[in-house]
C-alpha cells in the first residue's frame, strides 16, 4: 500500500483505489488540468481534499469531488545518500556554515514534503553551486529546531561553540536561523562574544528554496560574500532589503527587527539604514565610523532568565508585576508609551519592584525614537520609582541584554553599569 500520511477517509481511500502514493508525479482533470507531485496532508479536520505541489513550487488543494480523472505520470523514488565529497580550492578563504535547523539553502524530499537542510558538502554545491566559486564552506549541523523553539540554553550552546573556534582558520562563520527569533539570538551572541574576532552572521529565509520567489540561495550567498570581503568584526543579520531579487541588508546584530511576517524584506535596521547593503560582489558600508568599539575578545556566556519584558497597556494587572516579584524575578524590562511611560496605576507595585531589589527598565513600545524620561512629570516619577531609562535600545535587545547581564553579576549596580554600557553597538549615538 502506498505511503499516504496525513490522508484518511474519502481522501485516502480515492488515492488507494487509483495506486496514487505521496510523491508521485501525477496529472488531474479538474476544472482545470494540474500537473505536480502529492503531498502529505497536515490538516486533520476533513478528508475531503489532496494536496498537489505545482511545478511553480506552491502547492494547491483539490477536492475529490472536482476531480475528473487522476493519471500517475511517474512514482517517487527513495533519495539517494550522497557522499560528503566536495573540491576545494586553496586560493578561496574558509568559511563555516552552523545550521540551528532554519529552511536556508534548504531541500525539498517530495516523498514526504519535508524542507530540510541541504548541509552536507555535495547537498551545498547542488543546492548553491555559485558557493564554489567564493569561499571553502564547511557546514555542520548544531541542532535542528524551528525558531520559535530556540530558547537561552541554544545561544549558550551556539555561544559555546563560536568560542572554540576563536583560533580557528575560518574567514567567517555563517549561522543557518529561522526568522522568527534570529534578533534574539543575534543579540546575545554580540553580548556574549563581545570582541569575536572574526564576523558572524545569522542568515535565513522568509520563503523556502521549494517556492519560486525563495531568498535563501541569494540569502546564504550575499552571507558567505560578507564574511569573506569584510574586514570589520562582529555579529549581524543578513536577510533580504528591499523588493528587488538582488539586494541583501546586512544589520547590526543588536538593532534589527522582524517588522513583516512574510515579506522577504522583512527584517529592518530600527533608528537608522543597515549597516551595509550587498549586491552580488558590491558591499556598500552605510557606517559612518568603525561600530565594534570592544577590541579584546572578552567571552561572557552565562545568562539568567528570570527577567520579564512587560508591554504596559491601559488595563495592565498592576498585581502582575507583584506576582512576577513573588516568583523570583529579577529584573523588568517595560516597554512603555511613547517617551518612556506607563499609568499611574503602575506606581505602587514598581515601587514594591525597586524595594525588592530587582532592575527596572524602561524602553518604548514605539518602533522608532528613544526614551526621554524627563520631559513629562509621569517620566521624572517613574524615575525617582527606580526605573532606569534605556535610550534607543529595542526592547527585545533589553531583555537579553539584561538576562546577560545578570548571569554575569547579581549585584543591581554592577547590573545597571552594564546595562548603560553600550556594549555592541545596542544604542545609537
Amino acid at each position: 500500500m502506498a505511503d499516504l500520511k496525513g490522508y484518511k477517509g474519502k481522501s485516502l481511500d480515492f488515492l488507494n483505489e487509483n495506486d496514487i502514493g505521496i510523491g508521485d508525479s501525477v496529472k488531474i482533470i479538474a476544472d482545470l488540468a494540474y500537473t505536480g507531485i502529492l503531498m502529505p496532508r497536515y490538516e486533520t479536520s476533513e478528508d475531503s481534499h489532496i494536496v498537489l505541489k505545482l511545478k511553480s513550487g506552491y502547492n494547491i488543494g483539490i477536492e475529490l469531488e472536482e476531480i475528473e480523472k487522476i493519471e500517475k505520470i511517474s512514482s517517487s523514488e527513495k533519495t539517494v545518500v550522497k557522499e560528503n565529497t566536495k573540491q576545494t580550492n586553496p586560493d578561496l578563504p574558509k568559511v563555516l556554515l552552523l545550521s540551528t535547523g532554519g529552511t536556508i539553502a534548504s531541500t525539498v524530499d517530495y516523498r514526504t514534503g519535508a524542507v530540510t537542510p541541504a548541509l552536507t558538502a555535495s547537498d551545498l554545491n547542488d543546492a548553491v553551486p555559485e558557493i564554489a566559486n567564493i569561499a571553502n564552506v564547511d557546514a555542520q549541523v548544531l541542532f535542528s529546531e524551528y525558531s520559535e523553539n530556540l530558547q537561552p540554553e541554544h545561544w549558550i550552546e551556539t555561544a559555546k561553540k563560536l568560542k572554540d573556534l576563536v583560533d580557528s582558520d575560518y574567514k567567517g562563520i555563517v549561522i543557518a536561523h529561522g526568522t522568527d527569533t534570529m534578533h534574539y539570538s543575534s543579540a546575545f551572541l554580540s553580548f556574549a562574544l563581545s570582541g569575536f574576532p572574526i564576523p558572524v552572521v545569522l542568515v535565513g529565509s522568509q520563503r523556502s528554496s521549494d517556492r519560486p520567489s525563495s531568498d535563501a540561495a541569494v540569502n546564504l550567498l550575499a552571507a558567505i560574500r560578507f564574511v569573506v570581503k569584510i574586514k570589520t568584526k562582529g555579529v549581524f543579520i543578513v536577510m533580504h532589503h528591499n523588493d528587488t531579487d538582488d539586494t541583501v541588508a546586512c544589520h547590526l546584530g543588536t538593532r534589527v527587527r522582524k517588522n513583516h511576517t512574510s515579506k522577504r524584506s522583512a527584517f529592518e535596521t530600527i533608528g537608522n539604514n543597515p549597516a551595509f547593503v550587498i549586491n552580488n560582489d558590491k558591499i556598500m558600508n552605510n557606517l559612518e565610523k568603525e561600530f565594534f568599539t570592544k577590541k579584546e575578545f572578552e567571552p561572557k556566556l552565562k545568562i539568567d532568565t528570570k527577567v520579564a519584558l512587560v508591554k504596559y497597556h491601559p488595563g495592565y494587572d498592576p498585581k502582575q508585576i507583584e506576582n512576577l516579584i513573588e516568583s523570583g524575578y529579577k529584573a523588568i524590562i517595560f516597554e512603555g508609551t511613547g517617551l518612556g511611560h506607563v499609568g499611574k496605576t503602575m506606581y505602587n507595585s514598581i515601587k514594591k519592584a525597586n524595594e525588592s531589589g530587582l532592575f527596572l527598565g524602561m524602553t518604548s513600545q514605539c518602533i522608532d525614537g528613544r526614551v526621554r524620561m524627563t520631559v513629562y512629570e509621569s517620566g521624572r516619577d517613574l524615575m525617582d520609582l527606580g526605573i532606569i531609562p534605556l535610550n534607543d535600545i529595542i526592547p527585545e535587545v533589553a531583555l537579553v541584554k539584561t538576562m546577560w547581564a545578570l548571569g554575569i553579576s547579581e549585584n543591581i549596580d554592577d547590573v545597571k553599569k552594564l546595562m548603560l554600557e553600550n556594549i555592541a553597538s545596542e544604542f545609537t549615538e
